[in-house]
């Protein structure tokens, strides 16, 4: 039987942060490389997932990275910019710069 506990976890965790709940979308894939669960929000909720300079994001990650160590699997976030994001976009950071500086970020 498979363990969703990652999967569980994120959807906890973002709920719990953004203002449209309902509109949380969580998929999850597995395949060779691991684990890869692809998060959609509401537009207006973006920037309460990203965080100040992705802060938010990171965290997320970092998080998500440590249930799957538990489960001996590797774990990717990918967060979908929404169309109509509200986020300003002099401190935006964009999805390829986040998941660049995670990869860099090994644990």
């Amino acid at each position: 039987m498979e363990d969703y506990r990652d999967q569980d976890f994120l959807e906890y965790v973002v709920k719990g942060l953004v203002d449209h709940p309902e509109d949380v979308k969580i998929n999850r894939a597995v395949d060779e490389m691991g684990v890869l669960i692809t998060l959609d929000v509401h537009p207006q909720d973006m920037g309460k997932i990203i965080g100040r300079s992705g802060n938010t994001a990171k965290a997320i990650r970092t998080l998500l990275r440590v249930v799957g160590m538990k489960n001996n699997a590797r774990v990717n976030l990918k967060i979908n910019e929404p169309a109509g994001s509200t986020r300003n976009s002099q401190s935006s950071i964009s999805q390829t710069a986040v998941d660049e500086a995670m990869d860099d970020f090994k644990i």
